[in-house]
This record gives C-alpha cells, sequence and structure tokens, in this order.
C-alpha cells in the first residue's frame, strides 16, 4: 500500500512537471514561429492544462482500465465546476461576461450531454452494454475540432475580450525548447504509467473499483494545474480567467481526451454509473444558473460554498456507494 501510494504521488509529480516544461517548450517554438500569445494560450496552453488527464486515460486504456479511463474524465470534470469554480468564487465572486453564458458555457452543458447520450446507448438502442466506440470517439474529435474553429474565429473577431489576456510566454535557445518538450514527454509518459499503477494498486487494496479511484483521486489529482491557476488568479484579481480555464479544461477533456483514447481503444464505461454522469450534467447545467441568476451573471461566495458542499456530498455517496460508510 505504501508503495502504491509512494507511485501516485510521484507519478502525479511528474506529469505535472512534464506538462508544466511541455507546455513552456511548445510555447516557445511556437512564438518564434511568430504565434500569436493568444493563439498559443487557446491551443498549446490549453492543451497543457489536459495533459495529465490524457496521459492518464490513455495509459489506463491501453492497460484493460477503461473505467479509470473515462472516470478520470467525468471525476475531472466535476471536480473543475464544483470545486476550482465554488473554491475561485469564495476567494473573489467571479464576473462573468455575457457571451460566456450564452455560447461558451452551453458548450460545456452540449459536451456533458453528449456523454450522458453514449453512456446510455444500452437504454436507447440496445447494446450490450454501455461505450464509448471508436466511431463515437471520432464523433468526439469532430466535435473538439468544431470547437476549435469556433475558438479561432471569436480569437479573430475580438470577442475575446470577456476573458483576460493569456500571459506572456518564455523567451529560450531552440535546444533548450526541444529539450523542454523531450523532457516534458518523457515525464507525462513515464509519470502516467507510474500514476496508474499505483491508483490500480490502491483500488485493489481498498477492494474499490478503478471507477471509483478515477472519479475521486486520479480526477483530483489531475485537476491540480486547474485548480492552481484559477485560484492564483483569484488572488490576483482575475477570477474570470478561472472560467474560461474551466470551461476550456471540461471542453477538451471530454471531446479531445476521451475522442483520442476511444479512437484507439473503445472505452467500456464499467461501474461508471448514470449517478456519476448525471451530476456532471446536473454541475454544468448549476454552473450556468448560477451565472444568469441572482446576482446576474456573477457566481458569488455562497453559491461558490454551495457548489463545494455539493461535491462534497458527492464523494460522500461515493464512499457509501462502497460500505466505507
Amino acid at each position: 500500500m505504501i508503495l502504491n501510494i509512494f507511485f501516485l504521488l510521484f507519478g502525479l509529480g511528474l506529469i505535472l512537471v512534464g506538462a508544466n516544461i511541455l507546455t513552456d517548450g511548445a510555447s516557445a517554438i511556437a512564438k518564434r514561429w511568430g504565434v500569436s500569445d493568444l493563439v498559443i494560450g487557446l491551443t498549446v496552453v490549453a492543451f497543457g492544462t489536459s495533459a495529465p488527464e490524457l496521459t492518464i486515460s490513455f495509459i489506463s486504456a491501453l492497460n484493460g482500465s477503461t473505467e479509470m479511463a473515462i472516470g478520470n474524465v467525468v471525476g475531472s470534470n466535476i471536480f473543475n465546476i464544483l470545486v476550482i469554480v465554488g473554491m475561485t468564487a469564495l476567494f473573489s465572486p467571479i464576473k462573468i461576461g455575457k457571451g460566456i453564458m450564452t455560447k461558451e458555457i452551453p458548450l460545456v452543458i452540449l459536451s456533458a450531454l453528449v456523454l450522458l447520450v453514449m453512456g446510455n446507448t444500452p437504454m436507447l438502442d440496445g447494446a450490450a452494454e454501455p461505450m464509448i466506440s471508436r466511431s463515437d470517439g471520432i464523433i468526439l474529435l469532430l466535435f473538439f475540432l468544431i470547437f476549435m474553429r469556433y475558438t479561432f474565429s471569436q480569437a479573430k473577431n475580438g470577442t475575446e475580450a470577456d476573458t483576460d489576456s493569456p500571459t506572456g510566454v518564455k523567451d529560450m535557445p531552440l535546444w533548450r525548447a526541444i529539450l523542454y518538450i523531450a523532457g516534458g514527454l518523457a515525464g507525462l509518459i513515464y509519470g502516467g504509467d507510474r500514476f496508474v499503477a499505483g491508483a490500480s494498486g490502491i483500488a485493489s487494496a481498498l477492494g474499490v473499483s478503478d471507477a471509483i479511484i478515477g472519479l475521486t483521486i486520479v480526477a483530483a489529482g489531475t485537476s491540480l494545474p486547474e485548480l492552481a491557476t484559477s485560484i492564483t488568479a483569484a488572488v490576483k484579481g482575475k477570477s474570470g480567467m478561472a472560467v474560461g480555464n474551466v470551461i476550456g479544461s471540461n471542453i477538451f477533456n471530454i471531446f479531445m481526451v476521451l475522442g483520442t483514447t476511444a479512437t484507439v481503444r473503445p472505452l467500456a464505461f464499467g461501474s461508471i454509473s448514470n449517478l456519476d454522469l448525471l451530476v456532471l450534467f446536473g454541475s454544468c447545467l448549476l454552473f450556468w444558473f448560477f451565472g444568469w441568476f441572482f446576482r446576474q451573471r456573477t457566481i458569488t461566495r455562497i453559491e461558490g460554498a454551495v457548489m463545494v458542499l455539493l461535491y462534497i456530498a458527492y464523494v460522500i455517496v461515493l464512499i457509501r456507494q462502497t460500505g466505507a460508510l
């Protein structure tokens, strides 16, 4: 058990460091090619914050732990909305631009709805078990391409003013940028392997499914980059950055991470239940509802506290399902 915990923490550390230096290296090379900070922020940096989820889900699927692959994404997205947005609002009430409320958050709701539909294929079309097939994976990737096209069109039209501008990109020599990319990839791959091994070992030792570990420990661990970014932004008085961070991450996780992973290997939902998918869909609706009502287009500290408490309640329900409570 102690060795598994070590693998979990060691792997997570390598993943977070690897994602960070990979993003720095890729951003520096993109900058050398004349790519703007905005485009880098919309692509390289956004991918970097989702790299932990992609690494864990991909390696989990290759190792046969498809429940952990899906649970990681579902759990991360629930964590992103209820905990990250909730905690950020506790630090500083979040003011949300009208464009985000009418365009971006509905896309987050759509991504959760698509996953809910895919998780109910036995009821809808008589399939033997709920699964994200290769064709489903391709559909998710097509949704992702549509989202990226929309994002670039918004940036080109100047409507990105609703969110904070991305920070400047570090300048570095070409050899160092290449070294950062290679080192970052190595950290992601090896760290992901150790993290999945540790998480699976803990699941076996506790007698719980890979799905539960994926929905909780793995999900919270892979969401650390988003949590750190959002809390830092709130402390600096840029709480609006947290909204864009969460929106981008949630859409990346479902459309790009699950799409890529399922295209390589079909993903069975296993013990990922409708409870988990409905909590994800409901948290997305709550995010939109809190933004529109009460104090219009502002998520208050009270609403943030409600979101965090709902996440705690959800985790308690998951633990009770294992018989630990």
